[in-house]
C-alpha cells in the first residue's frame, strides 16, 4: 500500500497512552520515520530542531514559518502508518494564529501538538537566555488550540519552560493553569534530575512528557524509569539525527581522504534496502496500474 489512512491516528495515540508509557523517537524526515516504523516503535515525534537543522540548515530559535514545519511534517505523517507528535514551537504567534496552527497541522496528518510558553524569537529549551509569556497569554494559546481542533482526540501538550527561567515551583503553577484552560498533558522542559521528574508527576496530576534529549540539563533516565514515575511520553527528540549526522561527517572525512567510498561500503544501506524502505515495487505496480490508460480506453 502507498497510500495510508490517517483517521483516528490521535485516538490511537491516546489509547497508547492509556495502555503504557508512549516512545518516541525523533524523526526529522519521512525517511528516517519509515525506518522508526520499521524498527517496531507505535508513535513518532517530530523535532522542530531536526526540521530546522536538518531541512533549513539553521538554529532552533523559530526562524521558519508555521507553514514550512507544517508541510514537512506532512512529508513524515503521510510517509507512516504510526501517529506522530509535532512540536509547533510558541504557536507561530498569538491565540488566533495557534488556532490556525493546530488546523493547519491536523490537516497534515499529525495526531497532537505542543506549544510552548516561551517568548519570540524562542530559543532551544536546554539553553540558558529563554524568556516567558505570561501564563495567562499562555493559557489563552492552549485555549485556542483547544478549541482550533475538529478531531477532539487530537492532542493538545503545553509546555512549560519555566523550571530553567523562574523555577520549578512556577513550572508547576504554569501547567496547572494550563491544564485548566485545556491542556490535554504537560511538557516540563529542561527538569533536572530525577527527583524533579518525580516531584513533579506527584504535583501536576495529568498526562506528562519527558523530554530525553542528548547533552542537555536533565539526567539520561530509561523509558522504565519514566513509566515508573508516571510519564506517559517520552520523546527522543534529536537521537537519531545526531548518530546519523556524526555518521554522515565521518563519511564525508573518508571519502576526502581516500578519493573513494569503498572502504566504508559496508557501513552503508544498500540501493536495495532503500527501495524496500521506500516501497519502491509498490510506486512500479501503481504506475502500471493508472499510466497505462489510453484516451481510446477511456
Amino acid at each position: 500500500m502507498i497510500l495510508r489512512q490517517t483517521a483516528s491516528r490521535a485516538a490511537r495515540l491516546r489509547a497508547l497512552m492509556k495502555a503504557g508509557t508512549v516512545v518516541l523517537p525523533g524523526a526529522f524526515n519521512a525517511a528516517t520515520a519509515l525506518l522508526a516504523e520499521r524498527a517496531g516503535f507505535e508513535a513518532l515525534y517530530i523535532s522542530g530542531a531536526g526540521i530546522a537543522n536538518g531541512v533549513a540548515g539553521v538554529p532552533d530559535v523559530g526562524l521558519l514559518t508555521m507553514d514550512e514545519v507544517a508541510r514537512e511534517a506532512g512529508y513524515i505523517a503521510d510517509a507512516v502508518g504510526l501517529p506522530c507528535l509535532c512540536d509547533a514551537d510558541t504557536g507561530f504567534g498569538e491565540p488566533l494564529n495557534v488556532y490556525r496552527t493546530v488546523q493547519a497541522f491536523e490537516r497534515a496528518g499529525v495526531a497532537g501538538v505542543h506549544i510552548e510558553d516561551q517568548q519570540s524569537p524562542k530559543r532551544c529549551g536546554h539553553l540558558s537566555g529563554k524568556t516567558l509569556i505570561a501564563p495567562d497569554h499562555m493559557a489563552e494559546k492552549v485555549a485556542a488550540a483547544a478549541e482550533a481542533r475538529r478531531d477532539r482526540d487530537f492532542l493538545v501538550v503545553a509546555r512549560t519552560d519555566a523550571r530553567g527561567v523562574t523555577g520549578f515551583d512556577d513550572a508547576v503553577a504554569r501547567a496547572r493553569a494550563y491544564l485548566k484552560a485545556g491542556a490535554d498533558a504537560i511538557f516540563p522542559e529542561a527538569l533536572g534530575s530525577r527527583e524533579e521528574f518525580a516531584e513533579f508527576a506527584r504535583q501536576v496530576k495529568a498526562p506528562l512528557l519527558a523530554n530525553m534529549t542528548e547533552f542537555g540539563k536533565s539526567p539520561y533516565l530509561s523509558v522504565a524509569e519514566f513509566s515508573e514515575l508516571g510519564y506517559a511520553l517520552v520523546i527522543f527528540p534529536m537521537t537519531a539525527f545526531r548518530v546519523a549526522m556524526r555518521a554522515v561527517e565521518q563519511a564525508y572525512a573518508a571519502l576526502r581522504d581516500a578519493g573513494s567510498q569503498r572502504g566504508f561500503l559496508d557501513r552503508m544501506q544498500t540501493r536495495q534496502e532503500l527501495y524496500d524502505l521506500v516501497r519502491y515495487r509498490d510506486y512500479e505496480t501503481l504506475d502500471k496500474r493508472v499510466g497505462g490508460y489510453k484516451i481510446s480506453d477511456l
